[in-house]
């Protein structure tokens, strides 16, 4: 009795432990260690996120809106203090951290672009990204401004 006692508290523990965390290079973190670069919180006009550990080549994925950025910001300094190119393949994101390499999905049409997030933004409510003109045309965003997008981080930047 004592056995079957002792064995059902056993699993009961084990399963109250939380589940391991999984740092920028995949690396299990343990309980009270934080990453080094934790994965944006859940905004709103986002909708809900996929973890993945790096196993796979997908680390994070999230859906909604993507608008492009362009002339006006062509040869000023971007957050990370980079000149803006217009037609290079940059974006803008709220959370992430600087250098993070994205794939963006334009779902209307299926057309892939990859980018590397090098400036702040969108600063418009329901949006998640700002693509460089460059990105935006690669995947036939430019007529329409703004499309339902899927984002999937491939590796997370150092924030430089």
């Amino acid at each position: 009795m004592v056995g079957l006692w002792g064995l059902g508290l056993c699993v009961f523990i084990l399963s109250c432990s939380s589940s391991p965390r999984f740092g920028r290079e995949g690396n299990k973190i343990g309980d009270g260690e934080t990453a080094a670069v934790k994965p944006p919180a859940e905004k709103s006009d986002e909708k809900p996120s996929t973890y993945r550990p790096s196993s796979g080549r997908i680390l994070l994925t999230l859906e909604g809106v993507a608008s492009y950025y362009a002339h006006d910001f062509h040869g000023k300094l971007t957050s990370n203090g980079e000149r803006f190119d217009m037609n290079d393949l940059t974006a803008a994101h709220r959370t992430f951290p600087f250098g993070t390499k994205v794939r963006v999905t334009n779902l209307e049409n299926n057309k892939i672009v990859l980018v590397r997030v090098n400036d702040r933004g969108p600063f418009v409510e329901g949006r998640i990204i700002d693509l460089s003109l460059g990105a935006a045309k690669e995947i036939d965003l430019i007529q329409t401004g703004t499309a339902s997008v899927r984002l999937e981080v491939l590796q997370w930047g150092d924030g430089k």
